[in-house]
């Protein structure tokens, strides 16, 4: 009996930076590269071309997505770039003039078309299958759902719209569609994301589409409730404080969207946000704050802040202290204004010196650290929901070491089996972890009740209820 030999398909190799905005790029190529035929390689030595998704939002992103190239170049030597960083052509091609091609940031066609050029694939109906899902790069419980490209907002500070242009929703029937087919291939949590979830569907004036029999607004509101529906955990990232935001609190109140908003708020201070060219409604905002909590006790909120932004004074930035000591939120991370190439705030005066802007850096932490603390130590004794990321032995304690202050044994210091996991408070890689002892028999994905035994400044403790 003859036997058909397969030709060995061309490999890819694939180095993601960036934000979770770029993995979905790179889910979506890799997609279409495993659609065509091709595998992907875990190392340079085994690919027969290595794509780099570039980051350049900050110049210090630019720098690392230059040494990842680099170090593609020097491991394997046929590279292909893309992403955000791809609008630099010139100064990619300055110090790596060996790159195969390069692109820029959604540029799927090219990308694939550079990739399909370097290593020609090999067409078979052995080889062209993929998951309905697409392949990930995240693991299969959870994954990021993008529901609109670029920005309209012209932030001083920011690059982006000149990166990814001005907002471009996507319809909401492909979300809702793309939604469910991950949910099911295995997803149990949907993140969303863009760069400004909040003014979804702006562009095309919220334009309803059919889904189900029913019409669907390209709405933030319409499209979380829809998105609750599907079953599995829905968080929002990246959510702008506009009023409509409201509408949003009830969802979370009737279970269809996490009890979670991720807002960049960026500072406190008028005048910062002012220069910052964002709006400055701290004192509403702080409002909302309460009134939203008096519906959703539970609900957690992360945000991020810049500080030692061109003008800061200290009175700006005993403000933001003040402001964040009032606001009590959840999860808070801080960055050291840096200038980007082409961001209108490199030409404001009064630059920030930077051992300022570390000293400021560290008390901002040191707040949102003793809050988050004071925060998760509330939670002891409570019984909360958990969904598994990992399972893994736990190793036993060295001789002597320390157990811990509270009554219960530290979970952290049991031999056996333990698991790690997230709280509805938690989205992944930027926030907390819970962290489960006698976990034998929990899997990744399973969502699970737990027992919180311990905290600290930004885990928790527990075993399974």
């Amino acid at each position: 009996m003859e036997t058909t030999t397969l030709p060995r398909p061309p490999r890819v190799g694939l180095v993601s930076l960036g934000c979770p905005k770029a993995l979905v790029d790179s889910e979506r190529i890799i997609t279409k590269l495993r659609a065509d035929g091709y595998q992907m390689s875990p190392d340079y030595a085994g690919a027969d071309v290595v794509l780099v998704n570039t980051c350049g939002f900050l110049d210090s992103a630019k720098e690392e997505s230059l040494e990842a190239i680099g170090e593609a170049i020097a491991e394997n030597g046929r590279v292909v770039v893309t992403g955000c960083m791809g609008n630099e052509a010139d100064v990619i091609r300055k110090r790596f003039p060996d790159v195969l091609a390069i692109t820029g940031p959604q540029q799927y066609e090219e990308v694939v078309s550079a990739v399909h050029e370097a290593a020609p694939p090999a067409p078979s109906p052995y080889l062209d299958l993929v998951p309905e899902a697409g392949l990930k790069l995240t693991p299969r419980h959870y994954s990021y759902l993008k529901i609109s490209e670029g920005c309209n907002h012209r932030c001083s500070f920011c690059i982006i719209p000149s990166i990814r242009g001005d907002l471009v929703s996507r319809r909401p029937d492909a979300i809702l569609r793309e939604a469910e087919k991950l949910i099911e291939a295995g997803t149990k949590e949907l993140l969303v994301i863009s760069q400004d979830t909040s003014a979804y569907g702006v562009d095309i004036r919220h334009q309803p589409r059919m889904w189900k029999g029913e019409e669907v607004r390209a709405h933030m509101t319409d499209l979380s409730r829809e998105l609750g529906k599907l079953g599995a955990w829905v968080r929002l990232h990246y959510v702008y404080p506009y009023p409509h935001v409201d509408q949003v609190i009830p969802l979370m109140a009737e279970g269809l969207v996490l009890p979670y908003l991720d807002i960049p708020f960026q500072h406190a201070s008028p005048k910062v946000l002012r220069s910052m060219k964002r709006p400055a409604n701290e004192a509403k905002v702080l409002e909302r704050l309460r009134s939203w909590r008096l519906i959703v006790p539970d609900m957690a909120v992360r945000s991020s802040f810049v500080v030692g932004f061109p003008g800061e004074t200290e009175e700006d930035f005993q403000y933001l202290l003040t402001w964040l000591e009032e606001a009590q939120l959840d999860r808070v991370g801080a960055f050291k204004f840096e200038p980007v190439s082409g961001a209108a705030a490199n030409t404001l005066p009064d630059p920030v010196p930077e051992e300022v802007k570390q000293e400021r850096y560290d008390r901002v932490m040191e707040i949102s650290a003793r809050i988050s603390a004071e925060k998760l130590a509330a939670k002891v004794g409570k019984t909360i929901e958990v969904l598994i990321d990992r399972v893994d032995e736990v190793p036993p304690p060295e001789e002597g070491a320390d157990r811990g202050h509270f009554d219960a044994p530290h979970p952290q210091h049991h031999h056996g089996i333990g698991a790690t996991g997230r709280s509805k408070a938690d989205a992944p890689e930027i926030d907390g972890e819970v962290h489960l002892r006698d976990a034998g028999h929990l899997s990744p994905g399973d969502i699970v009740s737990v027992k919180v035994e311990d905290s600290d400044e930004h885990d928790l403790f527990g075993v399974p209820a």
